[in-house]
């Protein structure tokens, strides 16, 4: 039993891992977001349908939930577009801390959409997550490209949160692979026009940091992330999740030389802890 929790323990590190790729390659790749989140959608579709097929998943799903998974699919695309045109404006490490608003962000939208009773604490949370923010860009001007960037960042948070909230029900319904392949498959879809908007050489040239998007943070990362669901609760998750950041600034120092200032930092350990603290308190409340 203790090895199995080790074990699941190591999945939402790697599936961290693979995520946090996420902020070094959208930075590296040199192409319209649009762009990037299509391609990037459609190869992880690709990826993942053979991957269900292989395994033998039904792809089968109800009709009353397929209005739901269509709009998590659309918020999942406004969430990636958002993240991205953040990264493009600033850097991995503001990029990274300003959509991890998110899990404060959670708090306040389940009260309104699952009717569950509202924390006054959620309010200091907010405060703190406010402050960290702050911390992020002390210039309030949304003609800086790092405060147009948070903004961006927050909002992506917003959708993400949403997104979450909406789909949480469906994870023990159907499996992981299945709902990230229907997803990226809306993403798709919806940003397929995109492609053609610029020479195909462009997208060739860079097709290597394309497919490491698609494959290892979209397709094994994300999927990874629903899987462990299944065995934590979502509680532990947010805590564990918070690791993110972290691995993504790490990447982003390593491989894009990009060396976080000790505003950005003191503005994320902000952000962060209000996410633990909020973990930690709604672990120790007892379950209706």
């Amino acid at each position: 039993m203790k090895n199995n929790h080790i074990k699941h323990l190591i999945e939402i590190n790697v599936a961290m891992l693979f995520i946090a790729t996420s902020g070094a390659l959208g930075r590296y790749v040199q192409l319209p977001v649009s762009v990037t989140i299509g391609i990037r959608a459609i190869l992880a579709f690709v990826v993942l349908f053979l991957f269900c097929k292989w395994k033998g998943f039904s792809f089968k799903i109800s009709k009353s939930d397929a209005p739901v998974i269509f709009i998590s699919g659309l918020l999942m695309g406004i969430h990636w577009v958002a993240y991205f045109y953040a990264l493009k404006l600033s850097n991995v490490a503001i990029g990274m801390l300003s959509i991890f608003t998110y899990p404060v962000i959670t708090a306040f939208l389940e009260p309104i959409l699952l009717k569950t009773k509202f924390q006054l604490v959620h309010l200091l949370l907010a405060f703190l997550v406010l402050t960290g923010i702050y911390f992020l860009s002390p210039s309030l001007d949304f003609e800086n490209s790092y405060t147009l960037a948070i903004s961006l960042g927050v909002f992506s948070a917003f959708a993400y949160a949403l997104r979450n909230i909406i789909l949480k029900k469906k994870v023990n319904k159907y499996n992981g692979s299945i709902l990230m392949t229907y997803q990226t498959a809306i993403v798709g879809v919806l940003l397929f026009p995109f492609l053609f908007t610029i020479e195909p050489i462009l997208i060739v040239e860079q097709w290597k940091a394309l497919i490491a998007l698609a494959v290892l943070t979209t397709a094994i990362g994300h999927t990874l992330f629903l899987m462990t669901f299944k065995h934590f609760n979502i509680t532990t998750v947010s805590i564990l999740s918070s690791v993110q950041p972290v691995y993504g600034i790490i990447i982003g120092a390593i491989f894009l030389s990009e060396i976080p200032r000790g505003t950005t930092i003191l503005g994320g350990i902000l952000i962060l802890s209000s996410v633990v603290i909020e973990s930690v308190r709604a672990k120790k409340i007892p379950k209706t």
